[in-house]
Order: structure tokens, then C-alpha cells, then sequence
């Protein structure tokens, strides 16, 4: 009785003590995140960092009872506790108690994607579901291109170390100090913090900026195609389901 009591409130949020506690906890969240941030700021004095410390412990603790909750009402427990929200409740909890370097509160802002099913955000679901349909169809595509673009930045650190090597020795001393120049310019960002001086250095350079505006390119194509392609998709099922209960 009182697992079935807590496996409503936890799970379903068309109860009015489910919503409520859906509710609380993105509260909780924002809330983490928002002292996460202002404890990044300097010079913030020891009370200051008490308090945060205090806001930081109770919310750890919510969300540990949280996630043990959900665990204990889960059918499949390994399922929830690899699933994406799981593995996210854990790495936001689990660095607290263990006293680790890394800090993962910043990971909590993926839990606020409940709220889409808490608010009944119908249109942006299907949005998403649009976008997981779109990207499943082109998925093998961008595999490919993911290999090939990682071939080119290789070939890039390679070609710019060869060019560049004997002028800037401590910039492109190898191919791993000139991946970074090859990650800046085949993406076009080109922090400008590196940067060749010779001539084959600069009009390698130009052929990699050029490939590079093609990186960007055909990705971002090939997912508005997908994206029209699941519109349409989804239109023409409309279309057809009208036309069957106009039929009936």
C-alpha cells in the first residue's frame, strides 16, 4: 500500500500529489543550480559559502531520497538505473558523498526535461519526437561524416605541422599541438591564438577553412532535410487518418 502510495507520487503526475511533487522537485533544481552559479563568484565571503553549503545539502539529500524512491517503485531496476535520467541523478548526487574534484551539479538542468511531461507540453513532445525521427533516418549519415570529419581534422594537424614545425616549434611542435589549430580553423571558429606565418601555412590554411565551411554545412542540411522529411511524414498520416474517419 504504501509502495503503490509512493510509486504515484514519484512516477505519475496526473495525481495532484504527483504534480506537486514534480513540481517541488524542478523547484529544487533551479534552486541547485542558481547556488551552484553563485558560488562560482569570487570573493563571496565564508557566510556566504555556509549558506550555499546548507542549500547545497538539503537539496543533495531530497534528491537522494528522490532517487532511492524511484529505484525502490522501479520494476526494472537496472533498466532505471542505466537510463538517462538515472545515470543523471546519480552523477549529480553521487560527487557530494564521495568528496570528489569533479563537480557534476550542472548536470541536473538535463532533469528539467520532465517538465515536458509534467506541464503536458504536448507540442513540444512532439517536437522532440520529431527530431528523434529525423535524426534516426539520418543516423548512418552522420556516422560517416562524423568518421570522415575526424579523418580531415588529422589531416589537417598533420599537413599544418609539416608547414609550420621549424618557424613555430613551440605552437606546432607535434601533430598534437597542432590538432588544437585544426579543431579552431576545420570548424571555422579560428580563435586566432594560433595561426600559421609561412606562406604554405596560410594557403593550406585557406583550403582548410574552406572544407571547414562544409563541415558545417552538411550536417546542418542533412537535418533540415530529415526534419521536412518527418513534417511531412507526419502530415500525410494526418491526412490519411482524416480521410479514413471521413471515410467511416
Amino acid at each position: 500500500m504504501i509502495l503503490a502510495k509512493i510509486k504515484r507520487t514519484v512516477e505519475e503526475s496526473d495525481t495532484r500529489a504527483g504534480r506537486i511533487f514534480d513540481l517541488f522537485i524542478q523547484f529544487l533544481i533551479v534552486l541547485s543550480l542558481v547556488s551552484f552559479s553563485v558560488e562560482t563568484l569570487p570573493d563571496l565571503s565564508d557566510s556566504s559559502r555556509d549558506i550555499l553549503y546548507i542549500i547545497e545539502a538539503i537539496t543533495v539529500a531530497i534528491f537522494t531520497a528522490e532517487y532511492f524512491s524511484r529505484l525502490i517503485v522501479a520494476e526494472k531496476k537496472l533498466k532505471f538505473i542505466f537510463s538517462f535520467y538515472g545515470i543523471i541523478d546519480l552523477a549529480a548526487i553521487l560527487p557530494f558523498y564521495i568528496a570528489s574534484g569533479v563537480d557534476l551539479r550542472a548536470v541536473r538542468i538535463f532533469r528539467l526535461f520532465r517538465l515536458i511531461r509534467v506541464l503536458k507540453m504536448f507540442r513540444y513532445s512532439k517536437a522532440l519526437q520529431k527530431f528523434r525521427v529525423a535524426f534516426s533516418s539520418i543516423r548512418d549519415e552522420l556516422v560517416l561524416f562524423l568518421v570522415a570529419t575526424v579523418f580531415l581534422l588529422f589531416i589537417a594537424a598533420v599537413g599544418i605541422y609539416y608547414f609550420e614545425k621549424n618557424v613555430q616549434p613551440d605552437e606546432f611542435g607535434s601533430v598534437f599541438h597542432s590538432l588544437w589549430w585544426a579543431v579552431a580553423t576545420l570548424t571555422t571558429v579560428g580563435y586566432g591564438d594560433v595561426f600559421p606565418i609561412t606562406v604554405g601555412g596560410k594557403i593550406f590554411t585557406f583550403v582548410i577553412l574552406l572544407i571547414g565551411l562544409g563541415v558545417i554545412a552538411v550536417p546542418a542540411g542533412l537535418m533540415a532535410s530529415a526534419l521536412t522529411q518527418a513534417v511531412d511524414d507526419e502530415d500525410e498520416k494526418a491526412d490519411d487518418s482524416d480521410d479514413t474517419g471521413s471515410g467511416g
